[in-house]
């Protein structure tokens, strides 16, 4: 098992310095919105005033991703309206707090997981089929990229470049940084997600553990497969979404072993603990939850 490094937000920042050396480097970042975003906003606003050049790609309807002097922002056309984009969080919170059976919830998400990959894919087709904004990457001679594989939509763009790309994440639905990266992750040991396991199971605990898996497949099927269909399309290649994953040139995961059980990582996974929100009081209007029930809107504050 490889050790964790456990890094703060200026550590962070020296690592991605490293892409430039001495001199200042030009970054394209193709961010995930909501929550995500938050935190990677911090982090720009550090690399700017360390001198590097921040060029941030983003969709026009977004949820937090907007305009700042610290970085340009290149926004392109979509095909969806603000208050749909809206709804996909607010949804989201509903499906996950509502009561039900294992399999009724399991159903839900489902569902949401469909129609919400549907807006995200569009999100990024609409990116990598926008001749004009490509043409704009492709002059700029970019030094890297930085995304958040939670959909790889940046990885794509890095691949059609042929830049190095670094990653800022928490984690990954169903193991899929572990499958990219060919690094232990059985299910019969390591604690799954809503399981309320810990790691000394016993022989009917590891048994459950290893059914939480199973809806997983079928999960991260309706959201994954469609990008990698739209990779192949676009780079005129078969490739799969691992694939893409498997590409970065380091992984920077925002977790450490105080809150998460300890698990095996790769040599070029590097643990950034503390780097998860933006330091900001969040009260009830900030999230746009007016008519969420109390009881879900208190859910929501634990989450976010």
């Amino acid at each position: 098992m490889a050790l964790g490094l456990s890094a703060s937000p200026p550590v962070v920042v020296l690592l991605l310095s490293l892409l430039g050396l001495a001199a200042a480097g030009k970054l394209l970042v193709v961010p995930v919105d909501g929550s995500h975003w938050l935190s990677m906003r911090e982090m720009l606003d550090m690399l700017q005033q360390k001198g590097h050049e921040v060029v941030v790609v983003a969709p026009e309807v977004t949820l937090h991703i907007k305009p700042s002097k610290n970085f340009v922002m290149k926004m392109y056309p979509v095909p969806f309206t603000q208050e749909e984009m809206d709804g996909v969080p607010l949804g989201l919170i509903e499906d996950v707090f509502e009561e039900g059976t294992f399999l009724e919830r399991v159903m839900r998400l489902y569902q949401r997981a469909k129609k919400n990959s549907v807006l995200f894919l569009a999100t990024c087709t609409h990116l990598i089929y926008n001749k004009e904004l490509i043409r704009y990457l492709e002059e700029s001679k970019f030094d890297a990229v930085l995304t958040d594989p939670f959909l790889p939509c940046g990885q794509i763009v890095a691949e059609h470049l042929s830049l190095p790309s670094v990653y800022f994440l928490q984690q990954m639905p169903c193991g899929l940084e572990y499958q990219a990266t060919q690094c232990p992750n059985p299910p019969s040991y390591v604690p799954r997600a809503f399981t309320d396991l810990t790691d000394r199971m016993t022989f009917l605990q590891r048994v459950k553990n290893m059914i939480y898996e199973i809806p997983n497949f079928f999960l991260c099927d309706i959201v994954y497969q469609p990008y990698a269909k739209l990779a192949s399309e676009f780079l005129q290649r078969e490739v799969t979404v691992p694939d893409l994953l498997r590409q970065a040139s380091i992984w920077l995961v925002k977790l450490d072993f105080v809150l998460h059980f300890p698990k095996p990582l790769m040599p070029n996974m590097v643990l950034i603990s503390g780097v998860n929100c933006a330091h900001k009081k969040l009260n009830q209007a900030s999230f746009g939850l007016q008519w969420v029930p109390q009881r879900l809107f208190k859910a929501s504050r634990l989450l976010l």
